[in-house]
């Protein structure tokens, strides 16, 4: 019985080292709580992250926590990134949160949703230093209803 045990407990071991062992390594993630579950479209939000290995790629998620009963399928943004050396980029962005066979496209419990949608398609490089995203929604509706937190998701591509 103690050799089943031991056995059951190193198949246990190999199976998280297996499971951890092919997920990205998570490098930072902030979000923004609205307490009246509304998000103004004055507020621009800004999150702030530390780049020490320029070598690797990044891939970056905008993540949003919402109520069933938001009124899109999708959120338009303005991400503005500001490097280490002080240059801006914006551009506009439109992310689909759900569709028609699916329904919302993150997971759920009762009826609130979390969401991680990539920004940029493809995994990118940074400069060394801190890096910084700002993030505003461009939706008609202002305050945009049933939004309870969002933010950003960078993580580290493991190799």
């Amino acid at each position: 019985m103690k050799g089943l045990s031991v056995r059951l407990f190193q198949m246990s071991v190999m199976v998280i080292l297996f499971l951890t062992s092919c997920q990205t390594i998570p490098l930072y993630e902030q979000t923004t709580i609205f307490p009246e579950h509304s998000w103004s479209a004055k507020q621009v939000n800004a999150y702030q992250f530390n780049i020490t290995d320029t070598s690797a790629s990044y891939k970056v998620y905008f993540v949003i926590r919402h109520h069933n009963a938001y009124h899109y399928k999708n959120i338009w943004l303005q991400v503005a990134v500001q490097t280490p050396t002080g240059s801006l980029s914006k551009q506009n962005v439109n992310l689909n949160m759900a569709d028609e066979s699916k329904g919302w496209l993150g997971t759920g419990m009762d009826d609130l949703f979390d969401q991680r949608i990539p920004i940029i398609s493809l995994p990118s490089h940074f400069q060394k230093g801190i890096t910084t995203f700002y993030l505003q929604h461009t939706m008609r509706e202002d305050p945009l209803q049933n939004i309870l937190a969002s933010g950003i998701r960078v993580e580290k591509v493991k190799p």
